[in-house]
């Protein structure tokens, strides 16, 4: 693989170390990354804020070159994906995917309009509210989906007049910081600056002086250090974190129509999805149904590396993921639960796990309660909806739901009692720019995507002109 290079003020930046890369796919480094030094770091936020003061004056220039970035990506896809797949574990074409649905990201962004808000307009004053940049922003952003969550934060921040600073995470930095060297031929020196490095490197950002938002995704517990070393400064956050999305199936659906959309809902990116569905919740009458059906499905399903044909899950990305998932799987089958498919780790190099359906579960089993983020499903049954409901928001959690009806508005209506950012009907991960995403309780604060992502990296201001 060439060498990669951060970019601080539009320009390549070698770095005195380098941390090594993983490919999940065989357990061993396939390539290094640069690692950043407090001093770089330092110049990185030192470039944004001086390009902060023309980019903030230039509204039609952020919309120009967001157009281009998007063309950019468009273009670079086929040279992302392998990048991407070596270093994240999905397939090939959804790695490349990915880097596609990011350049439709800053298309979105690059016609969405911030309209000035008349609020009098009389015999004495004229006054609006207009949306002004924050400043510098410091972006950082977890391993699942790099290049997608990273358009997220990059698109609307620099649309709004912001610079930005941005880190990935260090077990899928090579395809970001390649994002940064395509883009740092779209946009003026200082306007995106890319950097990589380890957990210290984030730490360092969340406390710097300099940035006035911090947009973060990722873990709970980290979200919590980030909000923490926000806080003295004051500075403004958006943390989108984990989930425990739950699927409550009503009892008047035909398991066999829903088994493949209620499937790749949880196990779409191998699981590794903060949206994915994490647990299922499925009437007593229809249990066994349900149960085999979602089996068939784990049976059928081609697990093995990216590039190779016809593989529709890769590995988990990391080994400290692929354990806590063997744990979890390990935990829930010593306490009763049979795995119904899979339920162990696939013998060979890298991490990979085969797709696992549980049965024989209920809540207080570690897997029901907490996130596990990979190939593993739990399926719970229950015989009062009520109930259900009820047990589906017994959790510190609130990303997302769905719920699965042959009556998309009695399904409506228990959605609707679901605790989360995004309730779905008869379907689930179902995103797009113009949709906002965020949690409730520990699943965030903020949102992002659709006008309301944007508003995030604004402030309001009131314009007000005396006619007296």
């Amino acid at each position: 693989m060439a060498e990669l290079s951060m970019t601080i003020d539009g320009t390549a930046v070698p770095t005195a170390d380098t941390f090594s890369v993983i490919n999940p796919a065989t357990g061993e480094a396939h390539a290094e990354a640069p690692d950043c030094s407090r001093e770089q770091l330092d110049a990185a936020f030192d470039s944004a804020q001086k390009a902060y003061r023309d980019w903030r004056t230039d509204e039609k220039l952020r919309r120009e070159l967001r157009l281009k970035a998007a063309d950019a990506m468009f273009a670079a896809a086929g040279d992302l994906g392998p990048i991407l797949m070596a270093e994240q574990g999905k397939p090939l074409s959804e790695a490349a995917a990915e880097a596609f649905a990011a350049g439709i990201w800053f298309q979105y962004y690059a016609k969405l309009e911030m309209p000035r808000e008349v609020i009098q307009d009389d015999d004495a004053a004229f006054a609006e509210v207009i949306r002004r940049p924050l400043g510098v922003v410091a972006a950082i952003t977890p391993w699942n989906f790099p290049l997608i969550l990273a358009s997220w934060k990059i698109a609307p921040a620099l649309l709004a007049g912001n610079t930005m600073v941005l880190k990935p995470s260090p077990y899928t930095p090579l395809a970001t910081l390649r994002m940064g060297e395509i883009l740092r031929d779209v946009f003026p020196p200082g306007v995106l600056n890319v950097v990589s490095g380890g957990d210290e490197l984030g730490q360092w950002m969340t406390s710097h002086p300099v940035p006035r938002k911090i947009s973060f995704t990722g873990s709970v517990a980290t979200g919590k250090h980030v909000a923490m070393s926000a806080a003295p400064d004051l500075k403004r956050v958006t943390l989108e974190l984990g989930g425990n999305d739950p699927a409550i199936i009503l009892d008047d659906v035909d398991p066999a129509e829903i088994a493949e959309k209620v499937f790749w809902g949880a196990f779409g990116n191998n699981g590794q999805i903060c949206s994915a569905i994490k647990r299922v919740y499925v009437p007593e009458a229809l249990y066994d149904d349900v149960v085999e059906a979602l089996a068939e499905k784990a049976r059928t399903v081609k697990v093995g590396e990216g590039s190779t044909e016809g593989v529709q899950l890769g590995p988990i990305n990391n080994k400290p993921q692929f354990d806590r998932v063997s744990e979890l799987v390990a935990d829930a089958i010593k306490g009763g639960a049979t795995a119904v498919t899979g339920g162990k780790p696939i013998e060979g190099g890298g991490y990979f796990y085969e797709p696992t359906i549980l049965s024989d579960i209920a809540d207080g089993t570690r897997i029901v309660d907490e996130e596990q983020f990979g190939p593993a499903l739990p399926i719970i049954s229950y015989r009062d909806l009520d109930d259900a409901v009820e047990r589906a928001n017994a959790t510190h959690f609130g990303l997302s739901g769905s719920v699965w009806s042959a009556d998309p508005e009695r399904g409506a209506e228990v959605a609707a009692r679901l605790e989360c950012g995004t309730a779905w009907v008869n379907a689930h991960l179902a995103l797009a720019p113009h949709q906002p995403f965020g949690g409730a309780k520990w699943s965030g604060i903020g949102v992002e995507n659709g006008p309301w992502g944007l508003y995030g990296f604004t402030e309001l201001q009131v314009l007000y002109r005396s006619k007296t």
